[in-house]
């Protein structure tokens, strides 16, 4: 496996999906296309030494078709890392709709869309991610048996974002706790980008905390709605990365670390919900182990969601879901021990430990 992914500008150069770095082995890559519906679909399916691949399906419009299969590339690849070194016995998957889930996601849209899942044969299991709800994965599990995060009347977990977040608000605070020596959050200046689900619940646990809190998002909608329930200030500048601030907390969707952003980032920790933060691993990583900013690895703190859902395979409740889901504090600590001891950054700490648990259990499978 290897940690380099590349942009989707550089794609013409390259064979369109066995030469992307971000292919990364990926041991099945399924395209999902029904006339009737409008569905076009990408299903990818990582790694499953450890487990059926399980992860979120994801509705956005992309802007091409490349980008589209980069960002499920990069999203199966990472859950593959999240399920590992969270202990679950799961593999990495997920899928991308493209289209614009507020006007283009129907029943029959979502129904077809289970029927490509159904085919797989429990290989992949889906969830819940951006652009879906849990009525979606309803309708999904109206057609096939391969989907979690549906909702409880139905037997399920419900929402995963809530434990997401809940996640979140303990690596942010074992990464305060390397950084500043305590975990309390109090009064700090903390700017949350993008107030989705996930967001939301994070903006609440902070403000719970007494943090200042600054909101930003594209939604002015959103932003009012947040604002007025939990007081939160809404960003209105222009550079969000200029500001001072104690800890940054990237929310919305990937790649907002980067080249740009970490030469003027005044942050002294990095800790957000969103996936593939950073748009280099390798380079952005060092970049900001040489700043002295703490960066608390995306697959590690933002697993609760997938503990959540782990529990309709395994059938455990909230009492476990929350203790798994509180311990990200422990292994976020441990990380950046890990990352002191060994000399390299947060993010290679952490994708280390959960390659070697997958090397383990593919070394006893091969006995």
């Amino acid at each position: 496996m290897v940690s380099d992914v590349i942009h989707t500008n550089e794609l013409h150069k390259v064979d369109p999906v066995f030469g992307q770095l971000s292919f990364d082995n990926h041991e099945q890559v399924v395209f999902c296309n029904d006339k009737d519906t409008g569905l076009k679909a990408i299903i990818g399916i990582h790694n499953t030494v450890l487990g059926p691949a399980l992860g979120g399906t994801r509705m956005w419009q992309y802007n091409n078709e490349w980008e589209a299969l980069n960002d499920v590339l990069r999203l199966s690849r990472g859950m593959t890392f999240k399920s590992a070194i969270t202990g679950l016995n799961l593999g990495g998957g997920k899928a991308v709709i493209i289209g614009d889930a507020k006007t283009q996601k129907t029943p029959a849209l979502m129904k077809k869309f289970g029927e490509f899942v159904h085919s797989l044969s429990g290989r992949y299991i889906t969830a819940e991610d951006i652009g879906m709800e849990t009525a979606d994965m309803d309708l999904v599990r109206d057609v096939t048996p391969y989907v979690t995060g549906i909702s409880e009347s139905r037997g399920g977990a419900g929402n995963p974002s809530p434990i997401t977040a809940y996640g979140v608000f303990m690596g942010m605070k074992a990464a305060a706790k390397y950084k500043f020596g305590t975990d309390v959050l109090e009064d700090k200046t903390i700017y949350v980008q993008g107030i989705g689900h996930v967001g939301e619940a994070l903006v609440e646990h902070l403000t719970n905390e007494g943090a200042h809190v600054i909101i930003a998002d594209i939604n002015e909608e959103r932003l009012q709605t947040v604002s007025k329930t939990y007081g939160a200030e809404i960003y209105r500048g222009s550079d969000i990365y200029s500001e001072n601030m104690d800890i940054y907390a990237p929310c919305a969707l990937g790649a907002t670390v980067n080249d740009a952003s970490i030469s003027k980032l005044k942050a002294k920790v990095i800790s957000g919900a969103a996936n593939n933060q950073l748009a280099d691993e390798k380079r952005h990583g060092a970049m900001l182990r040489e700043k002295g900013i703490a960066y608390a690895p995306d697959f590690l703190i933002n697993a609760g969601g997938i503990i959540n859902v782990y529990a309709e395979l395994e059938g455990y409740g909230k009492t476990e879901i929350m203790r798994k889901t509180e311990n990200i504090y422990n292994t976020t600590l441990e990380i950046f021990t890990h990352s002191e001891v060994n000399n390299s950054t947060t993010h290679n700490s952490a994708l280390n430990i959960a390659l070697d648990r997958i090397e383990t259990r593919k070394k006893e499978a091969n006995k």
